[in-house]
Order: structure tokens, then C-alpha cells, then sequence
């Protein structure tokens, strides 16, 4: 009888040790990969980078930090004044030029634009950066119009830019960076943003293993919420609102006239717990994606992304789906 508790105080020392090991072995790779991870390519003022939607947010803040490092820039802006102020912020380095990711012949021009600024050194990487989020709503609101609109920007732009300069990468061996989202992993919303983004990934993975036997990497930066346009409450609330007012009666009475109202609320408090101010946190996962002699395949910037999202993605569905129930706003016919 003496000898249980001798047997158990063994186990229990042995499953301590075995705890030990797992937590020391994990921690000898975590510091490796960062050692890893520090090193970053040479001769950046050879290599050329492109990156869309240059106008704000993310974009904005990449061109000229990428500027910085010493990359030469080719920023697509859409707009004349994103191109301004990119320039008078940025070095002779920095090339803009108009891009509409949604017209294949602008994608086209800009193209061809690079491919003689270029040369035989080819693009280093392009980062399909350029987005949309609205319109967002419930998916019995839409049209598929509405669906288009978003998917022209969010999907078909990423391809058609990708593929436009696919040989000008090729060439020089390059990275592939796509913005997608943690919501290309799960859909907690209807509307096209989620499709879009799903899109975006299974467009990377599958590029991903088509391009690495040519020595091409291809990179995915999944960010959270952050504070850009694409979280706008005010335009949200107004694209809501829009997209309400031209529904059917019947569909109206459906929801309730308290859903708009609990939408609103939703939107804010979500955002304001969730929303991060520091776009530095993805710009520095997009600088990594560019400039690491050894990438990542994916990043999350984000607390929301790693603590939330992504813990939720792994989960069973009946998981995802009762959690995102409980915290949407009541339909008033909801059978729930």
C-alpha cells in the first residue's frame, strides 16, 4: 500500500518534467524563429516594390515607410491627390502612378509602366493592398450589384494586378503580398466582404505552391480591426442606412423596426472595444512580408485577430455559430 503514493508522487514528476520539456523546447524555437526572422534582404535600393492603393491607410503609410528602407516604391494610387502627397513626403525614389484596380486596362498600363521602369532586374514584390468594405449588410438586402462592386476591387483586382505583373516577379525571384482579412477565415457578417476575402486567400494558397518551384514566396497579411476607412462607422452607418431605405416593406417588417437602431449601437461598441489605432502593426508585418530573407506565409496583426478571430476559426461550427448569434442584433422574426 506504501507504494501508491510513491507511484503516483513518480507520475506526477514525470508528467512535471515532460512539462519542462515541452515549454523549453517551444521556447528554444520561438527564439530561433526571431533570430530567424531578423535577417533582411540586401541591396534594397535594386529592388523595386508596387504596392496599390496608395491613396490612405495602410498603403499610404507602407509607400513611404518601404521609401525610407531605401526600396524604390512604385505607388498605384487612384486618385491625383493620393500621388501628391505621396510625393511631397517621399524621396526621388518614389514613383507614383494611376491605377484602378477595377479597369484591366488601367492594370495594363500600369503594367507595362513598370516593366520599362524595371528593366531585366524585374519587380521584387507587389502587395495587393487596394480594398473596399462597404457594402456590408445582412445578405437579403443586396443585389448582386451590389456583389460586383465589391469583388471587382477585393478579388478581381487582386488577381488581375497579381497576374499583370506575375512575369516582372518571376524574373526576380520575388514576394507576393495579398491584404486579405481574418474574416477570409470566418464570415460573421453577410454581404460580399467575407466572400471577397475567402477569395483573396484561396487565390494565395493556390498561387503559393503554383509559384514556389520558381522561387517565388507568396505572403498573407490577415489584419483585424484597424482604424482605416474600411471601419469607418460613419460611412458603415450610412451604407446601412442607404441599403435600408430602398428594401421592400415586407423585408422591413421582417427585421423589425429596432434592427437599424441595435446595428448602429453594435457597430459602435464593437468598434470602439476592437479598433486599433496603430496601422504600424500590419505596415510592419507588410514591411516583413517584403523585406525578410525568411517570411512568413501568413501574418495577424492585431490583438483582436489572435485573442479572437482566429481562436474562433479552429472552432466547431454549431461554436462560431451560436456565438455570433447571441451577439447580433434581434430580428423581430427570427424563429430563435
Amino acid at each position: 500500500m506504501e507504494s501508491a503514493p510513491f507511484l503516483a508522487s513518480c507520475a506526477h514528476r514525470e508528467l512535471l518534467e515532460m512539462f519542462v520539456y515541452i515549454v523549453a523546447v517551444l521556447a528554444l524555437w520561438f527564439v530561433h524563429r526571431w533570430f530567424k526572422e531578423l535577417k533582411r534582404v540586401a541591396n534594397k535600393g535594386d529592388k523595386h516594390v508596387y504596392i496599390t492603393g496608395c491613396d490612405s491607410g495602410f498603403g499610404h503609410l507602407l509607400a513611404k515607410h518601404l521609401d525610407k528602407l531605401g526600396f524604390c516604391v512604385i505607388a498605384g494610387c487612384y486618385t491625383e491627390k493620393g500621388e501628391d502627397e505621396l510625393k511631397k513626403a517621399s524621396s526621388d525614389r518614389l514613383t507614383t502612378l494611376h491605377v484602378d484596380v477595377t479597369d484591366s486596362a488601367s492594370v495594363a498600363q500600369a503594367a507595362a509602366l513598370i516593366d520599362a521602369l524595371v528593366g531585366q532586374k524585374g519587380l521584387w514584390a507587389v502587395v495587393n493592398n487596394a480594398g473596399i468594405g462597404v457594402p456590408s449588410a445582412p445578405t437579403d438586402w443586396l443585389t448582386i450589384e451590389d456583389f460586383k462592386s465589391m469583388l471587382d476591387v477585393n478579388l478581381m483586382g487582386v488577381i488581375d494586378v497579381t497576374l499583370s505583373v506575375l512575369p516582372l516577379i518571376k524574373k526576380a525571384r520575388g514576394r507576393v503580398v495579398n491584404v486579405a482579412s481574418v474574416f477570409g477565415r470566418l464570415s460573421p457578417f453577410g454581404g460580399p466582404y467575407c466572400v471577397s476575402k475567402y477569395g483573396v486567400e484561396a487565390f494565395n494558397d493556390s498561387l503559393r505552391l503554383n509559384l514556389a518551384p520558381f522561387g517565388v514566396k507568396v505572403l498573407c497579411i490577415e489584419p483585424g480591426f484597424f482604424k482605416t476607412n474600411i471601419t469607418n462607422t460613419e460611412a458603415l452607418e450610412n451604407n446601412l442606412m442607404k441599403l435600408w431605405d430602398r428594401l421592400p416593406q415586407d423585408v422591413k417588417d421582417d427585421y423589425g423596426p429596432d434592427f437599424l437602431e441595435c446595428s448602429f449601437k453594435e457597430i459602435s461598441q464593437k468598434f470602439k472595444a476592437l479598433t486599433d489605432s496603430d496601422l504600424m502593426k500590419v505596415v510592419g508585418c507588410m514591411e516583413h512580408a517584403v523585406a525578410a530573407i525568411h517570411p512568413r506565409t501568413r501574418y495577424s496583426p492585431g490583438w483582436d485577430a489572435k485573442f479572437i478571430w482566429l481562436p474562433l476559426s479552429y472552432m466547431p461550427t454549431f461554436v462560431t455559430d451560436s456565438f455570433f448569434l447571441k451577439n447580433s442584433p434581434r430580428i423581430k422574426a427570427s424563429v430563435l
